[in-house]
């Protein structure tokens, strides 16, 4: 059986183009002691992604809250590690409002326009298939950026 590395390095591949979209997973673990879409926690952390979106940290067009969870859709400067990014928007988190974030978190390259329209709609769909909303209701715990 072969080995596998404990850990992902998120590396972006040098032939990959600039501006390429990535849909993020990122974890709470057990530990954490507010759901993400804590009336008060969750607004917070949507407007700290805003503040990434808007200082160029990132290029973000999706950022939805699970109350253990959330997805993101987002674009990274090629000049800077995803890991370095997420990494210090989730220790930014941890710091300010005691999150307990899993170690690591799920990354995969939208390859298509087909496949970034399927990953918003499995995105978009969450909450409804969570029993947390019904599917003519507005989730709140949402962000959208660019396009």
């Amino acid at each position: 059986m072969p080995d596998y590395p404990g850990r992902l390095s998120h590396s972006i591949p040098a032939w990959v183009k600039d501006g390429a979209i990535y849909h993020i997973r990122i974890g709470t673990n057990s530990r954490s002691p507010l759901p993400l879409t804590d009336p008060v926690l969750g607004p917070l952390l949507l407007e700290s992604a805003r503040i990434y979106h808007e200082q160029e940290r990132w290029n973000c067009s999706l950022f939805l809250l699970m109350p253990d969870h959330l997805h993101a859709l987002i674009q990274f400067p090629l000049k800077q590690k995803m890991s370095n990014v997420v990494s210090a928007w989730k220790r930014y988190q941890t710091r300010q409002h005691g999150i307990c974030w899993q170690t690591n978190f799920f990354d995969h390259r939208v390859r298509s326009g087909s496949e970034l329209n399927e990953k918003a709609a499995y995105i978009l769909r969450n909450p409804i298939v969570g029993k947390l909303c019904g599917a003519n209701e507005a989730w709140p715990f949402v962000f959208y950026g660019n396009p």
